[in-house]
């Protein structure tokens, strides 16, 4: 089998290079302007031309989570955009315009700068640290994909948004706070996508951690959605090699390396490329844990969870988290209401084995931490969303739960009201001012 391919990127200045773009009507390549202006546009030739169905324009998944299609702007936005465009207004005018638009798609969610912490009087723009054992690393090298979702909640990375960006080329400051938190046994390296780096710079972020004076480091994740859109990364990129051979040393010093593996649909599962990937990377030692939001018109249908799981099982991944869509850019097209997330959790879980079954969800990332729809109850003939913390900012939440008031069009947890009268949830009523980086 050949696996031999070269990268080829894909955006707003070069995408009608794209062989299969001829197929596209003038209406779907205007969208791609449009919406590309506002919301980040990448992608590649694997995704062009072993992933999308080019006969099922415009419904075709991949192509969906790829290229951007009209309706996701408010068709206010789009239209004041396209306005904008065809007046021939300055490019600096135009730019000031569209950062106006992105503000109002909500490009911070969850409270993610209430996130990061200080080390002395330095604020450590590149690190998060919500959770007490857990501290997400922002490399800068790293913060770009081999394509972008188009439903990503980090899209302010990529568009030019510099205030909101969260990246740091400090490593020593990196390995500084780490020394300052013994609680701390995980480090998550997300972006972007970690593993657009080459191996030589991952390996100055991570060897290190495999010192004596990290022992309290015990896993190391990279968050990424290489392997399925550039599979190509573990296998014939000219330091792929290296890169395994970085994974094996992680292995052999005790610690855990686990892959965050971002599939949100069972294409990207199928091909020899990403199997024979995922196999290289199993072969190392390191683990697969497999993760995704559920969206509209890309996988809400409970079969199709299933049958991801199951493929991510035969594969030897470990399905790990459902995920609601973010609350930002363009959740109108994504988003889904709770209980429809709910029962589509409900049904694809009882349809799999329990190899399957270490999936948790429907989960939110909110503010205060993740939480998880467990389920609908009815109490003194009232309906009442039943629900958990799985992480909190303080961890005597985890695992307590508690009510929400029914409400059939809520789409994410603000939007709901607490419970039996009770003016805030029992979490708002912590007045300790928790912070996991203290």
């Amino acid at each position: 089998m050949t696996v031999n391919k070269k990268y080829h990127a894909f955006s707003l200045s070069n995408y009608e290079t794209i062989p299969q773009i001829s197929r596209l009507n003038p209406e779907d390549k205007e969208a791609i302007e449009v919406v590309g202006r506002v919301l980040p546009f990448k992608t590649n030739n694997y995704v062009t031309d072993e992933l999308i169905d080019w006969n099922n324009i415009p419904d075709d998944p991949i192509f969906t989570l790829n290229f951007p299609r009209r309706e996701m702007l408010l068709r206010k936005q789009y239209n004041e955009v396209l306005r904008l465009i065809n007046s021939g207004s300055s490019e600096e005018f135009l730019k000031n315009k569209i950062n106006e638009i992105r503000m109002d798609l909500n490009p911070n969610p969850a409270g993610q700068e209430y996130n990061v912490p200080t080390l002395g009087d330095i604020k450590l723009h590149g690190i998060q640290h919500k959770y007490r054992e857990t501290v997400l690393f922002f490399p800068a090298k790293g913060q770009t994909c081999h394509a972008y979702c188009t439903f990503c909640f980090r899209w302010p990375q990529f568009s030019g948004m510099n205030n909101l960006k969260f990246s740091m080329r400090e490593a020593d400051l990196f390995f500084k706070y780490l020394k300052t938190k013994p609680k701390v046994t995980d480090v998550l390296f997300t972006g972007g996508d970690p593993l657009t780096m080459t191996a030589h710079a991952l390996i100055a972020y991570i060897e290190p951690l495999l010192e004596k004076e990290f022992n309290h480091i015990r896993t190391i994740r990279l968050g990424t959605k290489s392997l399925a859109y550039w599979p190509y990364r573990f296998l014939t990129d000219k330091d792929s090699g290296e890169l395994l051979t970085l994974f094996e040393k992680v292995i052999k010093s005790g610690k855990n390396l686990t892959i965050q593996a971002h599939f949100n649909h069972p294409v990207e599962l199928s091909t020899e490329t990403v199997k024979l990937a995922i196999a290289k990377i199993r072969s190392t030692g390191v683990q697969i844990r497999t993760q995704s939001p559920l969206l509209r018109k890309i996988n809400d249908h409970p079969d199709i969870w299933a049958e991801m799981w199951r493929k991510q099982v035969d594969l030897n991944c470990i399905p790990y988290y459902m995920f609601v869509a973010r609350d930002t850019g363009s959740k109108y097209f994504f988003e889904l209401p709770l209980e429809r997330c709910w029962q589509i959790y409900k049904k694809a879980y009882s349809k799999v084995s329990g190899t399957c079954r270490t999936v948790r969800g429907p989960s939110m990332s909110t503010n205060a931490g993740k939480v998880q729809v467990l389920g609908i109850a009815e109490i003194n003939e009232e309906k009442h969303f039943v629900m958990r913390f799985l992480q909190g900012r303080n961890p005597d939440w985890i695992g307590i739960p508690f009510f929400a008031k029914y409400d059939p069009a809520a789409t994410w947890f603000d939007q709901l009201k607490p419970s039996f009268g009770e003016e805030k949830f029992f979490f708002e009523y912590d007045d300790q001012g928790y912070n996991s980086s203290k």
